[in-house]
């Protein structure tokens, strides 16, 4: 095959499900990311929740508990990119042993069979998936340190409301940039996964973004945990309505 010719065994259902598989995976990513302004699932609650987190950090004179939580989640993010960094130096060397691995996959009942250059070229597109990944849990990772950088410079207790306001804010806003690309990076193992199917057959690969779209959306609105956080969200509301913080700044991010 000359170089940077596409495989002859790719068929228009195999480039219609990659295409259907990107917009799947772009468009949930955009809905979630940026178009959801209001509180409606998880992440959303939790914008709230975190807004409301760092209100009371700066009111505090020991932020001990604060910078430990930011460090769980840190080592969290540090794990998941560890684990990523090893994931691409395994399908590396799949692509560097690819005649002896697609001689293997063949032979399985199952899968699809495909031409050398086609299972590599799969194979590459997993790895694509994975460095994606990778770019965004080092970004979080980065994020964090910022919001750790601000956490340490932010003003001791007694601070002016609007000063304060200001402050949670900033800090807020930077911690949950940091939590958004972790769960960029997390989304991408869920289709990854969907991208395993490809090598099994392109009308399953074709279904599995949908199934892992449905999985997360459910979490995001119909699991257990999203009635806790919105019970959470929704009573941390009515109690700074009560008193003094940023109950109306945090129900509009």
């Amino acid at each position: 095959m000359p170089s940077g010719a596409m495989p002859l065994d790719i068929t228009a259902l195999d480039f219609g499900a990659v295409v259907w598989f990107l917009a799947v995976w772009s468009l949930y990513t955009l809905v979630q990311d940026r178009l959801l302004a209001g509180p409606v699932g998880v992440n959303q609650y939790l914008k709230q929740i975190r807004r409301v987190w760092m209100h009371r950090m700066l009111g505090r004179e020991n932020r001990i508990v604060d910078s430990q939580l930011i460090g769980h989640t840190m080592h969290s993010v540090t794990f998941f990119a560890s684990t990523t960094m090893l994931v691409i130096a395994g399908l590396v060397g799949a692509i560097g042993a690819g005649e002896r691995i697609h001689a293997l996959v063949v032979e399985l009942s199952f899968a699809v069979t495909t031409s050398r250059q086609f299972f590599e070229a799969k194979l590459l597109f997993l790895l694509g998936i994975f460095v994606y990944s990778f770019f965004n849990f080092t970004w979080a990772l980065r994020q964090f340190n910022y919001c750790c950088a601000m956490v340490g410079s932010a003003p001791m207790p007694p601070v002016a409301a609007a000063l304060r306001d200001r402050l949670t804010c900033q800090i807020a806003s930077t911690l949950t940039l940091g939590i958004t690309s972790f769960n960029r990076g997390l989304r991408s193992y869920y289709f990854a996964l969907a991208a395993l199917t490809w090598f099994i057959h392109p009308i399953l690969f074709l279904i599995a973004p949908n199934l892992i779209v449905l999985m997360l959306v459910r979490r995001q609105l119909w699991s257990h945990t999203h009635s806790a956080i919105k019970a959470q969200a929704e009573l941390l509301a009515e109690i700074e309505r009560e008193g003094e913080g940023p109950a109306a700044t945090a129900r509009d991010s």
